[in-house]
């Protein structure tokens, strides 16, 4: 009589890889989609209705100008994963893993400095003075609304009275929420948690790398000379 033979153990499923987190300005990019659709209307219009070298100026200002605003609007992204990050600016991709990464700073602008002390702006998360100082306003009500409802529920002795005041005065959310932040301020304690979390992992090891955007620079580069040449021939 012969024994079974041993089944081979069912092959494990892979393990789904680690999506980057994408960050863009959501006003920026609806601001590019409404210059595009300007420039699109007026170099369209002199094309067809214009007269002598109109229609190829305008032709030529078009090449000159929409890719600028793509550049600036719809292409600058931040691409945030376990081991590096990609910052797309409107005319570069930089690559810096998260083994060099020095620090992520906030100011007027928001940036990322290398351990080699090169300095990288994150054009996608772009720092909003006016969002800071709706939020510090949003944060002191919040507080001082808190700090009422938790007197009136002291003075009735209430312990799950204070509870509920604490969570009005925070808008529904509890303490441990933390105070309130601007948008971009919030990405930028993402990443620095990520940076944290990643910044001693083997495989968030490399080096730099940046490439420029010759997509980007070659019809630019080209409709400015046609626009040069347009207007001096003309």
């Amino acid at each position: 009589m012969t024994s079974p033979e041993p089944q081979s153990p069912a092959p494990q499923p892979p393990e789904p890889e680690s999506k980057d987190r994408v960050h863009r300005s959501v006003p920026a990019i609806a601001g590019g989609v409404l210059l595009l659709a300007i420039t699109g209307w007026l170099g369209f219009d002199a094309i067809v209705s214009g007269e002598g070298r109109t229609p190829w100026l305008a032709l030529a200002v078009m090449l000159l100008v929409v890719p600028l605003v793509i550049a600036f609007t719809l292409r600058p992204a931040v691409y945030a994963g376990d081991d590096r990050l990609r910052i797309r600016n409107p005319f570069r991709l930089v690559v810096v893993p998260w083994g060099q990464v020095a620090s992520l700073r906030s100011s007027y602008s928001n940036e990322v400095l290398t351990e080699s002390g090169a300095k990288y702006q994150l054009w996608a998360v772009p720092v909003s003075l006016r969002a800071r100082k709706k939020a510090a306003r949003r944060e002191m009500r919040a507080t001082a609304q808190a700090r009422r409802e938790m007197g009136r529920d002291e003075g009735r002795g209430s312990a799950l009275g204070m509870r509920a005041g604490l969570d009005a005065g925070l808008g529904g959310n509890s303490v441990s929420d933390g105070p309130a932040r601007a948008e971009t301020d919030r990405i930028m304690d993402e990443l620095r948690g990520l940076h944290e979390a990643r910044h001693q992992a083997e495989s968030a090891r490399g080096e730099v790398t940046v490439r420029w955007a010759y997509e980007v620079l070659a019809p630019a580069l080209a409709g400015a000379v046609l626009v040069l040449i347009l207007v001096l021939t003309g």
